[in-house]
């Protein structure tokens, strides 16, 4: 056992593999139940004597299953006290850099305790690493229109709080702190750097297959809660929702995230049509002031390092394992430029003739990967001057190959977890280690340095680190399809 103190009293954790010292399960803040369901966080009160910081505990109220359930790993652990963090650290008395660790999962399932996402690969490698927790779907993200939005958003904040002000007890430097997160944890990174609430209290970011564009506007958040409150068949409000059992509104927020995938149509659900996310960042003018990409080209965020990048197949996870790669109409391909900003004649025809062979739902897979996710990442580090830029473009044996180099693919690769047996399914069969090497310690020179060992991406030189079997630089790879694109 080992033990060290915060503002709120001691904790006492465990020796794990190689003198790695491991906490689980601390509270950073009150668990928000009761009068305290859709308020902003509170610190924790302080506790007496020695808190046991050696399980996990609860995880935030979510659907129990999910659609791709066996591909990507989840923990579920029902409970009230679940705003907690998990820290792995080389040397309580250190000066290490740091690194926060924002879980994905479209902002309604997840937690920092996926067995995958297990720290002592980073602290092995000198670094303090800290995985969270944060408020969830209707809990975290639902806005009616009353009170202080974006919840989930002001858990993360608090979460930094925390870690400006305790980690130096476990022997990480507050003064180089690195976020960093995927898919939903990739957009809560680039919010981060917008926000005022978060100014300072970190110093560099990496984003994983996500970037500045998924926030909605307040009337789009509107729709989503009025048409929660009806399946529930109560009035929209927070009071309303809240006093209808947790199991319930899950089962809503489900049903009507299955609605807005079956219709996304402007009319009906506003910015939310266009990202397929029930539950995104509401700009609301002053938690989020505005769209993170508008703001962070616009120089807000400036001085903090960015590495940012996406996988070459990111799209294939959603449409590969249900089988519906094989049955997309053509027009999906058409459908999918359009709403992501590849609006000219020829677009459809230029994928097309760089993939020969390609089915219908191939190329509508491509244009979408693009659109959602790697011009929304080009044009951050173009307008975010000294970014970094990275793709992964491995291939996962999994569905006899198909599944190429899909979303969450890297997280394996990143956390140095090929070892892990949640994570087999999806990398289909034997991962290459020299990948994994590659990719965990460029992560972790960044966070100590501010520099991946590669140059930054700029206009003149679009320069790009491409992870593979065979690493190396690429300088506007696919430029003929990058120049489709325009914003939306």
């Amino acid at each position: 056992m080992t033990m060290t103190h915060t503002r709120a009293g001691a904790v006492r954790g465990r020796e794990v593999v190689g003198g790695i010292q491991e906490f689980r399960g601390i509270p950073y803040a009150e668990p928000p139940i009761g009068e305290r369901r859709f308020q902003p966080p509170l610190a924790r009160e302080p506790w007496e004597g020695v808190r046991d910081a050696v399980d996990f505990g609860a995880t935030a109220p979510q659907p129990a299953h999910g659609a791709l359930e066996g591909l990507l790993p989840n923990r579920v652990h029902p409970g009230d006290d679940y705003l907690t963090l998990n820290v792995w650290t080389p040397d309580l008395w250190g000066s290490a850099p740091v690194m926060v660790f924002i879980h994905g999962g479209a902002f309604s399932t997840g937690s920092g305790s996926v067995s995958i996402y297990d720290g002592a690969r980073f602290a092995r490698d000198g670094v303090v690493l800290v995985t969270i927790n944060y408020r969830l779907g209707v809990d975290g993200f639902l806005w009616t229109g009353e009170g202080v939005p974006n919840l989930g958003l002001l858990d993360q904040v608090a979460a930094l709080e925390w870690v400006r002000d305790n980690i130096a007890a476990f022997g990480g430097d507050p003064g180089n702190i690195t976020i960093f997160g995927e898919s939903a944890g990739a957009m809560s990174v680039c919010t981060l750097m917008v926000m005022p609430r978060a100014k300072g209290l970190f110093h560099r970011a990496i984003a994983e297959s996500g970037a500045g564009v998924s926030a909605i506007s307040p009337e789009s958040a509107k729709k989503v809660a009025a048409r929660v409150g009806e399946v529930l068949g109560v009035e929209a409000t927070r009071e309303a929702i809240g006093a209808v059992p947790i199991e319930r509104v899950l089962a809503a927020a489900t049903q009507v995230s299955a609605e807005v995938s079956a219709k996304p149509r402007k009319r009906l659900w506003g910015d939310v049509a266009r990202n397929l996310m029930l539950f995104e960042p509401v700009v609301d003018g002053e938690v989020l002031p505005g769209i993170p990409e508008d703001l962070l080209t616009a120089g807000v965020g400036n001085g903090v390092d960015l590495l940012i990048g996406t996988n070459s197949d990111e799209a294939r996870l959603f449409f590969v394992p249900s089988g519906a790669i094989d049955r997309m109409p053509r027009v999906v391909a058409s459908l999918f430029g359009w709403t992501y900003g590849a609006r000219r004649p020829g677009t459809v025809r230029r994928y097309r003739r760089n993939r020969p062979g390609a089915g219908s739902g191939e190329i509508a897979a491509a244009i979408m990967t693009d659109g959602f996710y790697r011009m929304p990442a080009l044009r951050l580090a173009e307008g975010h001057a000294g970014s970094f830029v990275y793709e992964f473009a491995w291939r996962s044996g999994a569905y006899d190959g198909r599944l190429g180099a899909c979303h969450a693919l890297e997280l394996g690769f990143v956390f140095d977890a090929l070892d892990d047996p949640a994570g087999a399914a999806m990398l289909g069969g034997p991962a290459p280690q020299e990948l994994a090497d590659a990719m965990h310690s460029a992560w972790v020179r960044f966070a100590a340095t501010g520099d991946p060992g590669w140059p930054a991406y700029t206009p003149a030189t679009r320069i790009a680190m491409r992870f593979d079997t065979v690493s190396g630089i690429v300088a506007d790879d696919r430029a003929d399809e990058r120049a489709l694109w325009r914003r939306p």
